[in-house]
């Protein structure tokens, strides 16, 4: 039975609202959700307030811990937490960005219009369905040894664009460029290469997928034209993360992190936020192995892009190039990054964890592709599979008020197992038939376990979001038809 929320919350203003310091022994900051007075209701119910409260005990924690408006029960932080800890006296937690390291989303354009893609929908989910290696264990096509997993460790994105996997232009529109330089796979186990070595270029299971949408609806015209998206016009969605190899860092640290714990003296409210200093020695190894896992994440997202390219074409008798399949952009959600931030009116550099939250920089930000920086960078939001995505761009404000962050997605209401006693597969994929939505799913249980109502709807979440001013609605997004892992 989940516990209900009974600690102090304060309203900071209509979209903010604060777990003040004294709520508890050891919190070294406020704690503070970015959501509406509707969404605080629904995040009482459960672990995740204290979660979020916990994570504000974490040595050289800067600023307040905070949650996105998706929040709800993770491992360590709550899924929607980010916290931001200082390099010089913080942290670096593995709970503060969680088994599935680098699980993010990408956009790809097409120069399809809806009209072209409603007679083919099926067939081409089917192909894609044949063509995309998808579900759990799923062992791909590319098959490496361990010393070219290792190149793929230390040169994400670019492994795979090097390797044929895309192009150029993909990485110049890809978070970090597909590659963190911290990468060493020295510090990666042979447990975790094993794992990974059969899983390149597959989507996993769970909640990740590829998905062919409509722009249903253009908020923000002029920004939508940098992005080169307009109503009616068909993209694809692409959803998944660093499979086994990113669960099996996480695991690994995990125990490394709790040793660390009497090593450095430091207590905390929760095992699950096991830590090490940023600047140990196990600390700058077990980053440089998630930075690994973050370049497992993205060559794994480019290798799926190629295959949904090749698909695409073969479905219309045509090619990538002609069907205009190019990259819009390619976050991450579940990351730690060195960067730079305005604390007490100066400059400071930290190390912020996101955990289910998406990095939503301005404007005018260096790290912001050339192309978009005269309108911000472009966030992905996934929702759930019968109802709809947004393509949002970064604010000043989210620099301000949320450490350039921005919520993830819908955000789970139900367990896969609650899910799943809810309703069965067949009546989830007739209700998504009813919508308008053709579904293929790895397993007989995942589309019970993703069923739309297991999410909040991400209309009210990025609604928060944009009226919270952390993000900006550019597009609204409608699903067509889903291969689920």
């Amino acid at each position: 039975m989940s516990s209900v929320w009974k600690g102090p919350l304060e309203m900071i203003d209509e979209f903010r609202w604060r777990i003040p310091s004294h709520y508890k022994q050891g919190m070294r900051a406020d704690a503070v959700v970015v959501t509406d007075s509707e969404g605080l209701e629904v995040a009482r119910d459960g672990e995740a307030l204290e979660q979020l409260a916990n994570s504000a005990c974490l040595p050289g924690i800067s600023g307040p811990a905070l949650a996105m408006p998706d929040i709800h029960s993770g491992y360590g932080f709550p899924i929607g937490g980010v916290g931001a800890m200082r390099l010089e006296d913080g942290v670096i937690t593995p709970g503060g960005i969680g088994f599935d390291i680098n699980c993010g989303v990408r956009l790809i354009r097409t120069n399809l219009e809806l009209a072209d893609a409603t007679p083919k929908v099926k067939s081409w989910i089917d192909r894609l369905y044949r063509d995309v290696p998808s579900g759990l264990g799923t062992r791909g096509p590319i098959q490496l040894s361990a010393s070219e997993v290792r190149k793929v460790l230390e040169r994400g994105a670019q492994w795979a664009v090097h390797s044929g996997y895309g192009s150029e232009a993909d990485l110049e529109c890809t978070e970090d460029g597909g590659k963190m330089e911290a990468a060493d796979s020295a510090a990666v186990s042979a447990r975790a290469m094993e794992r990974g070595m059969p899983q390149l270029g597959t989507m996993g299971s769970g909640n990740h997928f590829v998905e062919i949408q409509v722009v249903e609806e253009v908020s923000a015209p002029d920004v939508a034209k940098v992005l080169e998206i307009h109503e009616n016009q068909i993209v694809m969605m692409i959803h998944t993360g660093s499979r086994g190899l990113g669960h099996q860092v996480c695991t690994d640290y995990l125990a490394t992190m709790n040793a660390a714990l009497k090593k450095y003296g430091i207590t905390v409210p929760d095992r699950q936020l096991a830590c090490a200093p940023f600047e140990s020695p196990e600390g700058q190894r077990y980053y440089a192995a998630m930075a690994c896992a973050a370049n497992f994440a993205w060559a794994n997202r480019q290798c799926i892009t190629h295959w949904v390219r090749q698909a695409s074409a073969r479905e219309f008798g045509s090619t990538p190039e002609s069907l205009g399949m190019t990259l819009l952009y390619d976050v991450c959600h579940n990351i730690a990054k060195i960067e730079e931030h305005c604390v007490d009116g100066r400059p400071r550099r930290l190390c912020v964890h996101r955990k289910g939250a998406t990095r939503a920089f301005p404007p005018g930000h260096k790290d912001v592709p050339a192309a978009y920086r005269g309108v911000g960078q472009p966030v992905i939001v996934p929702g759930d599979m019968g109802r709809n995505s947004y393509v949002l761009v970064g604010t000043q404000k989210a620099m301000e008020v949320s450490f350039g962050s921005t919520c993830h997605g819908a955000g789970r209401l139900m367990s896969r197992n609650e899910a799943m006693k809810a309703q069965s597969p067949a009546q989830v994929r007739q209700s998504l038939a009813q919508a308008g939505v053709y579904a293929r799913a790895a397993s007989k249980s995942a589309l019970a376990e993703e069923a739309p109502e297991a999410y909040k709807d991400v209309n009210d979440i990025v609604d928060i979001t944009h009226k919270a001013g952390i993000s900006i609605k550019v597009a609204r997004l409608r699903p067509l038809g889903v291969v689920k892992g």
